[in-house]
């Protein structure tokens, strides 16, 4: 940053005329790179804080204002990667809404709530995944005609449940 291009006036040395005459292009070009006005400026007025900060040393530069452009260019590329980064968390983050269950499962689960842990059990695994009887004792290591019995109990408990709940709806 230490060649001035030719032809090139020298730089200020009032930091206020400096800004003056820099700070409107510097913020048309990050507005025309990041498509938000307000954020042009904010970070092209970052740029000069910056600026400011180092005065001393920046203000001996053949050129400070590519050092002003280099650093409001880097905030804005930063500043996109932070907008990007958001928004694909975002987008992982979003809620999906899926819909209730339905009064008859409502209802079947209340019912299999009823039963005893080794009948749910049971039900479950042969009903619901499907596994065979000689499967479910293996799995809960029970006999299988204790397994049968489980099956057995835990239908008929479920049948008078759930045909005392169909009676009540209608009354």
């Amino acid at each position: 940053m230490t060649a001035r291009p030719p032809g090139a006036a020298p730089p200020p040395v009032d930091f206020g005329e400096f800004y003056q005459a820099h700070f409107h292009r510097v913020a048309v070009q990050l507005y025309a790179y990041l498509g938000d006005h307000a954020e042009a400026q904010d970070l092209t007025q970052e740029a000069f804080c910056r600026t400011l900060e180092r005065w001393d040393r920046i203000s001996g530069y053949d050129d400070p204002s590519a050092f002003v452009r280099r650093v409001a260019w880097n905030l804005a590329t930063s500043r996109l990667r932070r907008v990007r980064t958001a928004v694909r968390h975002l987008a992982r983050q979003r809620e999906e809404h899926m819909p209730g269950p339905s009064p008859d499962r409502v209802v079947l689960l209340a019912a299999l709530a009823t039963l005893p842990t080794a009948q749910r059990q049971a039900i479950v695994l042969h009903h619901l995944a499907q596994l065979t009887v000689a499967e479910i004792a293996d799995q809960l290591g029970a006999p299988e005609g204790t397994v049968k019995s489980w099956l057995s109990r835990g239908r008929a408990a479920l049948a008078r449940h759930l045909t005392e709940r169909q009676e009540a709806g209608r009354a």
